[in-house]
């Protein structure tokens, strides 16, 4: 792992990090860099850092394993637990799968979903245990990943012998195949059909390009290109 540029090398900006996944900025940077909150009259509220990040390079301080990591709890995020309540189950969830960087190994998908039903059983009726409750249902006698944090965990592939993401499909696109593959265009979303970078079909399409010729210069399918530009705009 040592030697694992998914580890090392930055490529994302916590702003681009947080676009990518379609989260606030401000949340990923807590993701990021932890977070300190003096509630008036109370002790400070202390959280650390959940996502990996690296010394910066250009601005970029976010490797493509937090990215991953980040990407799993965007679903967390997304299945309206509190993750502040989740954070311990997240750190008896490291331990129990006894790895670094669980958010971003394959153990969180085949092991995660029985860790975290364990520790809220064995913490009892608290809103820690609830919460972590919420993340797991029972499906065929076995304990997995509630339906939305599921679909998330499904974006991501393996590779063969390989315990760490490969490659994330971004949720942010709701029938748009669009991907990072950190092997590819240094990380940045590319459509996966034809491999052009989502960046520049979007600065060609605002230099006057029609859809017709965007999908024959880069051999992406119209539907894709509309479903992107579409989420573009809207979050402009």
């Amino acid at each position: 792992m040592s030697s694992d540029k998914r580890f090392e090398v930055p490529l994302y900006t916590a702003g681009e990090a947080a676009r990518y996944l379609g989260v606030p900025v401000s949340t990923f940077r807590t993701w990021a860099h932890g977070y300190q909150r003096k509630p008036k009259g109370r002790r400070p509220v202390v959280g650390d850092a959940i996502v990996t990040t690296v010394a910066s390079d250009a601005g970029a301080s976010v490797p493509f394993v937090g990215l991953a990591e980040a990407h799993a709890l965007a679903a967390i995020r997304k299945s309206g637990v509190p993750l502040q309540r989740i954070r311990p189950a997240l750190d008896r969830l490291q331990q129990e799968l006894g790895i670094e960087h669980a958010l971003a190994s394959k153990a969180l998908y085949t092991d995660g979903a029985e860790v975290l039903y364990d520790y809220a059983e064995r913490l009892g009726d608290t809103p820690e245990a609830r919460s972590a409750r919420e993340l797991v249902v029972v499906r065929h006698g076995q304990h997995v990943f509630n339906e939305v944090v599921d679909s998330y965990l499904r974006r991501v592939e393996f590779q063969p012998g390989d315990p760490w993401a490969h490659l994330i499909h971004l949720p942010r696109y709701p029938t748009a195949d669009v991907i990072v593959d950190p092997e590819r265009s240094f990380g940045h979303p590319i459509f996966a059909s034809g491999g052009a970078r989502t960046e520049v079909v979007l600065a060609a399409f605002k230099r006057g390009a029609s859809i017709d010729e965007l999908s024959d210069e880069y051999g992406v399918p119209q539907a894709d290109l509309l479903d992107v530009l579409r989420a573009h705009t809207e979050a402009a």
